[in-house]
């Protein structure tokens, strides 16, 4: 297989292959903490069904993307991992990285796809992710214990109609704070 461009100025896709688990090193001063029991539990159902993503430095094959799977993998007895090698420079490294780590959870869930889809699991939730109280707030109405039902009188004593200025005395309403 031969290196292609792999779509960011100065990175070569290398190829896509199993690598040794010993023979890869994590990314220095990864910012994020993963949680890796719920990848090990996952990766107990499911297997590893996304590529690592790692660069060849020449001297390392650092992870890039995927370090906490990667300690799943070991973790669970697995002595290779599926990677995608790619080369690049040490800014380019960090930025994919930053990358990684940001853009998934910038992401949010349409909370009636999500339920639907939870909804159709039927309670098998092992190796999702998701907890049995995560899928019943969403799939009902209940308010958890001790949280008080909304009702207008709630919405204005956080956001009050009526303001007045702590300064001045001068008292305004909402519509002309927002002008």
């Amino acid at each position: 297989m031969s290196a292609t461009p792999a779509g960011l100025p100065g990175t070569i896709y290398v190829s896509t292959r199993d690598i040794a688990l010993d023979d890869l090193t994590r990314y220095p001063g990864n910012p994020r903490r993963g949680d890796v029991e719920a990848i090990r539990t996952s990766i107990r159902r499911y297997g590893q069904y996304r590529s690592l993503v790692v660069r060849d430095t020449g001297d390392a094959l650092v992870v890039l993307a995927g370090n906490h799977t990667s300690d799943a993998l070991r973790a669970e007895g697995h002595t290779t991992a599926r990677c995608e090698v790619l080369t690049c420079d040490d800014d380019t490294a960090r930025r994919i990285n930053l990358a990684d780590n940001k853009l998934a959870e910038l992401g949010y869930y349409d909370e009636e796809d999500l339920a639907a889809m939870l909804a159709a699991l039927d309670g098998d939730l092992d190796g999702t992710g998701w907890s049995q109280q995560e899928v019943a707030r969403l799939l009902t109405d209940e308010l958890p214990a001790g949280f008080p039902a909304f009702d207008e009188s709630i919405a204005e004593a956080l956001n009050p109609t009526t303001h007045t200025c702590p300064q001045c005395g001068h008292t305004f309403t909402n519509a002309e704070a927002g002008k």
